[in-house]
């Protein structure tokens, strides 16, 4: 798969009730971070439990890993979706938020190498 889904977050206004409900309901271990909750899913792909202490308070997304965050969002543009947040430099990488047409939202991912 050339673009795999790399890692998911979860957004809420509450975050320790939010991660002990999903500790809870599906044995996800969570590490603490500088951003929110780091999740092992054991197997699967990790994820963050966020607060960002703004809306969107609730909101669940997932992102797929691309080469190039610019160039991704010049194609989101090109085939009718827009950005919604970023590109956004962190320490570990670059993401960015799109809208697709019908309006539903994924990030883009890319690690810094």
């Amino acid at each position: 798969m050339p673009n795999p889904v790399c890692f998911f977050e979860i957004g809420c206004a509450d975050a320790p009730a939010t991660q002990a409900f999903y500790a809870g309901l599906f044995d996800w271990k969570m590490d603490p971070g500088p951003t929110g909750a780091m999740i092992d899913t054991g197997e699967g792909i990790g994820g963050q439990i966020n607060s960002l202490g703004h809306e969107p308070h609730q909101y669940v997304t997932f992102y797929v890993a691309v080469d190039d965050v610019a160039a991704s969002i010049a194609k989101v543009q090109e085939l009718g979706g827009k950005l919604i947040v970023g590109p956004v430099p962190i320490p570990i990488g670059t993401f960015a938020w799109i809208a697709d047409p019908g309006g539903n939202v994924i990030g883009l991912w890319k690690a810094n190498s």
